[in-house]
């Protein structure tokens, strides 16, 4: 499809049916069509993710900063995670189809490149409540995966005629894997966020040390000189 044939306005329809009626939408997607039409959907949901993550950190923002720098980088937030996340949709949604193409074949999908390019577009439809849950501290990201996961076996089964249980046993088990990495990785990430502060803390503490005792030998000296004259 020719970008001037795109239907921009019927993107939110498309994206409501995908989350609601995932099975129908994938059994009734077109499997060939061009990449036009997916690839400006992908953006479109990771334009709503990037404003979504953008007004988050924007508030975070003005909250952990003095109300100028955060409303600097709030609005910096706003302005540049939209297109952050766009590019990164446009780029990395090839690769990611790649990736489940590879996955599809070996489970045994007889179809092409271009359904497994389609599928992993359409289903970014839900990447603006992954995106929300995500902020959640552990189970939020762990959440989210669920949410996908239940959505990359609907078109599994419905778009590559996998069967249903082949599909949630090695996609639950590479989702399982992912979470536990996910879980794992924020609990390090806290843990050295945690150090940081109190190395942070430490380090102040032996400065305001040192500055007292190098006051203290000062006024010492000072004495010392005042005796000797």
């Amino acid at each position: 499809m020719e970008a001037n044939k795109i239907d921009f306005a019927a993107i939110p329809q498309t994206a409501i049916k995908v989350i609601t009626q995932p099975a129908l939408f994938f059994r009734e997607m077109p499997k060939t069509g061009g990449f036009v039409e997916p690839l400006v959907f992908m953006v479109a949901m990771g334009v709503v993710s990037g404003i979504i993550g953008g007004l988050v950190t924007a508030v975070f923002s003005m909250v952990g900063f003095h109300l100028g720098a955060g409303m600097v980088a709030g609005f910096a937030a706003i302005f540049m995670m939209p297109i952050f996340y766009a590019v990164g949709s446009a780029i990395f949604g090839f690769v990611g189809a790649a990736i489940l193409f590879i996955i599809w074949k070996i489970l045994g999908s007889n179809e092409e490149y271009e359904t497994a390019y389609r599928c992993t577009a359409y289903m970014a439809a839900v990447s603006p409540i992954t995106t929300v849950l995500s902020l959640i501290p552990y189970i939020g990201s762990a959440i989210a995966m669920a949410i996908a996961l239940y959505y990359l076996v609907n078109a599994s089964v419905e778009a590559h005629g996998i069967p249903a249980k082949k599909a949630w046993t090695v996609f639950g088990a590479i989702a399982a894997i992912f979470i536990v990495i996910g879980v794992f990785s924020q609990i390090a990430a806290r843990r050295a966020m945690h150090n940081m502060e109190e190395m942070t803390e430490n380090w102040k503490k032996t400065s305001e040390q040192m500055q007292k005792s190098a006051e203290e030998m000062q006024k010492q000296m000072q004495k010392e000189m005042e005796k000797n004259k």
